[in-house]
């Protein structure tokens, strides 16, 4: 599992450096930030670090975010995914008290899914949280972590004890607008249909691999309009 996974952060190093001189001009109409759109904290997953957001933050300030708005946060992806939900319950008040917010939105790649979605479910996070997006998340788990010894990674796999008590209940709890994206191509979450949460709004993409989802434009595109709603 670290090995797959490893070398899909390589290729996503690849990717994003691919995609940065084709960025998307700003939406039809100018900018789509506004006065009432949040703030924006991306998790990134297994073997991840804040750089894997490069390409869609930029889009992101291609459309209006201010820098201050977009929030690239790294955390030790070693660790059980509540210890992450913990720090990253953190590092949402410090967002909100830097910008001023209420609110943030939260993008997930990954297993960045499960500690967010740790940190809404029972942290009190549903109370902080208008949107939360996860893109190829293990969310009911994956069969790639069953060779891997790390805390969060373990916690990935099929039937964990963590997983059981995450999806237990309503999966998508509180006021918080949950949105999923899951490609048919992606040999890193298996299933497929793992990423699908039941209250979510759930979309399938083009066949992209696992790391696209970070860079691929539609996605992007996407999910800018969800969390602006």
């Amino acid at each position: 599992m670290k090995k797959t996974l490893a070398a899909a952060a390589a290729a996503a190093a690849g990717a994003l450096l691919a995609v940065q001189a084709s960025l998307p001009a700003q939406a039809a109409g100018g900018t789509t930030f506004t006065a009432t759109s949040n703030p924006v904290l991306f998790v990134h997953g297994y073997t991840g670090n804040a750089s894997n957001w490069n390409t869609m933050a930029d889009r992101f300030r291609a459309d209006g975010w201010p820098s201050s708005y977009l929030d690239q946060w790294s955390y030790d992806w070693r660790q059980s995914n509540a210890t992450t939900a913990q720090q990253l319950s953190a590092e949402v008040d410090r967002l909100l008290a830097a910008t001023g917010a209420t609110k943030v939105d939260i993008v997930s790649h990954s297993m960045g899914g499960l500690g967010s979605r740790y940190y809404l479910k029972n942290l009190g996070g549903t109370a902080k949280v208008d949107a939360w997006v996860s893109l190829g998340g293990p969310n009911h788990g994956t069969d790639s972590a069953n060779t891997c010894t790390d805390t969060s990674c373990t916690e990935m796999r099929i039937g964990s004890a963590f997983l059981a008590d995450l999806n237990s209940g309503d999966e998508t709890p509180g006021a918080a607008r949950y949105a999923t994206w899951w490609s048919p191509c992606d040999t890193v979450i298996n299933p497929d249909s793992s990423v699908a949460l039941s209250g979510a709004t759930n979309t399938r993409t083009a066949c992209l691999s696992h790391t696209a989802l970070l860079t691929d434009a539609t996605v992007y595109a996407q999910t800018r309009d969800v969390v602006n709603r």
